[in-house]
């Protein structure tokens, strides 16, 4: 589904991301992690065909991003770290709007009352976005991404600004939409966040390709630590 070819792109005096290849299986939920400065918003911006890379080629559900940008639009869908909403329309007509502009072709108010529920915005649906707190426009921007059901979702840092409880929603509704047969790329700087629901995991580091894995296996694939302690007294000095 997801091909990445050699994959290079630059800022000046940077290098990104650095020769990186990886494929990424149908109906997967893939975890991108990696620290700050990594590579990750500028290979889901190239994944995305926002950014066009120096080198290499990354093919999306059959189209090549550099060349059919407009076809690769049509399958994915990106929800970018610093997004932006309409304040002052309110969530329903945000949502509106969403599917209009992808030419959702089905019953759009049937559409955007489903999306509003996965979302639990159902009490703000007549809120104005400008008035939400920081959680709930986090919860809008997620919904305006995935209203026309694309084949792939890209979502940069999404659990950013929502509380605990929002988070656990956030990975119940993406488990959701893999089953639903949706491809998912997530990601973050801390693996904790994803674990709950990441079937497979890529590490960046530096801009280059730390490792591929699957997540499951990641813990028989990491290097154990064993620490031996001895005690200068009898253990059972130390019992309560």
């Amino acid at each position: 589904m997801i091909e990445v070819k050699d994959l290079c792109f630059d800022y000046p005096g940077k290098r990104a991301v650095n020769h990186v290849s990886l494929n990424i299986s149908l109906n997967t939920i893939t975890a991108l992690v990696g620290p700050n400065g990594a590579g990750k918003t500028t290979l889901l911006r190239c994944l995305a065909a926002l950014e066009i890379p120096m080198h290499g080629t990354i093919t999306i559900d059959g189209w090549q991003t550099d060349r059919f940008p407009r076809k690769v639009h049509q399958s994915c869908s990106y929800l970018s770290d610093f997004y932006g909403l309409y304040n002052q329309l309110t969530v329903t007509q945000n949502l509106i709007f969403s599917a209009q502009s992808h030419h959702y072709e089905g019953n759009i108010n049937s559409l955007v009352e489903e999306t509003i529920k996965r979302l639990e915005l159902t009490e703000y649906k007549s809120v104005a976005a400008g008035k939400l707190s920081r959680g709930l426009r986090q919860r809008l921007a997620i919904a305006q991404t995935i209203i026309h059901r694309p084949k792939v979702l890209l979502l940069d840092e999404p659990a950013a600004g929502l509380d605990p409880e929002a988070r656990f929603h956030l990975s119940k509704l993406l488990l959701t939409l893999q089953k639903e047969g949706m491809t998912i790329i997530v990601s973050s700087h801390i693996l904790s966040e994803l674990e709950d629901y990441c079937s497979d995991m890529i590490v960046l580091h530096e801009g280059k390709l730390a490792t591929q894995s699957n997540l499951s296996g990641a813990t028989k694939q990491a290097n154990v630590l064993l620490l031996k302690v001895e005690f200068t007294t009898e253990a059972s000095e130390y019992k309560d």
